[in-house]
Formats: C-alpha cells, structure tokens, sequence
C-alpha cells in the first residue's frame, strides 16, 4: 500500500466522522488539569512505574484490546489510569495491577470507564 492511499484513506475516515457527528476529538475528556499523557513525570522512578504497569496490563492476553491501551500516566509516584474497557472485571483487573505494581490503592487514581 502506497502512502497516497494511506493519507486518502485517513482524510475518508476522518472526514466520514464528521459527518456522522462524531468529531475525533477528546479535549472534553481532557479539560480540568486531568492528567494527560503530556503530564506523564520524566524522572526515573516515575517513567519506570509506568512501565512495569503497562508491562503487567500488556501481559494479561484475558483483557481486551480497550484494557490493554488504557493511559498510564505516573507523576510523582502517583498514577493516574483512564481510558475505557470493555467489563467491570476489566476495570478490576486493570486498577488491581497498577495497584499492585505502584504498592498501594492511596496511589492509583482510578479514572477508568466501562463501555460495553
């Protein structure tokens, strides 16, 4: 596939969802200083937190696709993680690992969301 096709494709797709009414736009979701992948801490131990979470939600094939890209964002030593996934268990599942990886709930701020 050529890069015409995919940038044509991309425009199509982008297009399309305006037209449907569904911009692909999250800044709604992002107003009110909430943590945002930009606000992600840079120091060591944050950047390292973050990743053996990701690492743990990566590892566990049981979750769906929308579990396994939730955000994880350390800042800190304190981590937000949001996004959607598909199941309460899910939502268990995800807040359970930051939990156990960050060494306690007083830690993890859980802003995830059940979409069916």
């Amino acid at each position: 596939m050529n890069i015409k096709a995919v940038t044509l494709g991309a425009l199509l797709c982008g297009s399309w969802l305006v037209v449907q009414g569904q911009e692909p736009d999250n800044t709604k979701t992002n107003k009110d200083n909430q943590p945002t992948a930009d606000k992600q801490g840079m120091n060591t131990s944050d950047r390292e937190l973050t990743q053996k979470i990701r690492s743990s939600i990566m590892a566990d094939k049981s979750l769906s696709t929308y579990a396994h890209n939730v955000k994880v964002i350390a800042k800190s030593g304190t981590v937000t993680i949001k996004g959607p996934v598909r199941s309460d268990d899910e939502k268990k599942a995800v807040v359970a690992k930051a939990v156990e990886v960050a060494g306690s709930a007083d830690k993890v701020i859980d802003q995830v969301t059940v979409k069916p």
